[in-house]
């Protein structure tokens, strides 16, 4: 007999995961991916890789969890909870990639969506060099999606990533080391314009007007989180890419700074397909 969700249950449009490291600021990893979940109407569960001490000025200490931590806290979610889609963050050394890739194997889980975060938004280092290597032959094989930024696709790929071209053939490589889908993020370049590339054996361009703010702390993790949950919904891969781009654009103009610098994007905003919901 098949066990119907209870009224408390139904107000979730599915159930996500991030596995990624804990922003005591509040604006990135962990607790942005839990803020972006909840406000796209996502039940959101956790493993945290790392405790990092950091607010609006920068990253001050960083903590790494033990890989048999990291391990069961994947193992006790995803043997207990119908998890739709999951995504990454701060994975902060090889031991906690490749942990988090046997236990994505173990599961048969592929709608995982990678966010290779290397470096804070205020240049802190958040991913030992040496484990970039062990992302790219443990991880991104099992990626639905890579979301790299363009100092990010630069560092995966070993060439400037700055023209349209380049973000295609960064794009190009990176499905070559596994993954199905890519979206190269273009936030980092320069002009009036933003240009995004998404890559899944069509190439497919997103361009949207630059909005001009400083309070930009965690976009990359809200991005990668709001398209997990848009996969955790139900949709496929290109319509949770789009969703997930006009999340960020309406966080984006909901900006704000609770801190003495740089702030956060503004999670909580109400998207047009939560109507009803």
């Amino acid at each position: 007999m098949t066990k119907k969700n209870s009224p408390r249950e139904s107000m979730y449009r599915g159930i996500a995961m991030t596995v990624a490291g804990s922003d005591s600021g509040g604006g990135a990893g962990i607790q942005a991916d839990l803020k972006t979940f909840a406000a796209l109407g996502i039940f959101g569960t956790s493993a945290i890789t790392a405790l990092t001490a950091q607010n609006s000025r920068g990253v001050h200490h960083v903590e790494t969890a033990s890989p048999e931590s990291v391990r069961r806290q994947m193992e006790a979610v995803l043997s207990d909870f119908p998890v739709g889609a999951a995504k990454t963050g701060m994975l902060a050394e090889s031991a906690i990639i490749e942990t988090a890739a046997a236990v994505f194997r173990e599961f048969g889980f592929r709608r995982l969506v990678v966010d290779p975060v290397m470096v804070a938004q205020s240049g802190d280092p958040l991913l030992a060099e040496k484990a970039e290597e062990t992302m790219k032959e443990s991880l991104i094989p099992l990626a639905g999606l890579v979301t790299p930024n363009l100092p990010e696709a630069q560092r995966l790929v070993g060439f400037p990533v700055e023209s349209l071209e380049a973000m295609k053939a960064a794009a190009e490589r990176i499905l070559e080391m596994g993954a199905r889908s890519v979206l190269i993020k273009g936030g980092h370049g320069s002009g009036e314009e933003v240009t995004d590339l998404f890559h899944d054996g069509q190439v497919r361009v997103f361009r949207h007007k630059r909005i001009e703010t400083l309070d930009t702390h965690g976009t990359g993790c809200t991005l990668s989180a709001a398209i997990a949950a848009e996969l955790a919904a139900g949709c496929d891969v290109h319509e949770a890419v789009e969703r997930g781009l006009a999340y960020l654009q309406a966080a984006l103009q909901r900006g704000f700074r609770p801190g003495k610098g740089p702030g956060p994007v503004g999670h909580a905003v109400s998207m047009p397909w939560l109507e009803g919901h």
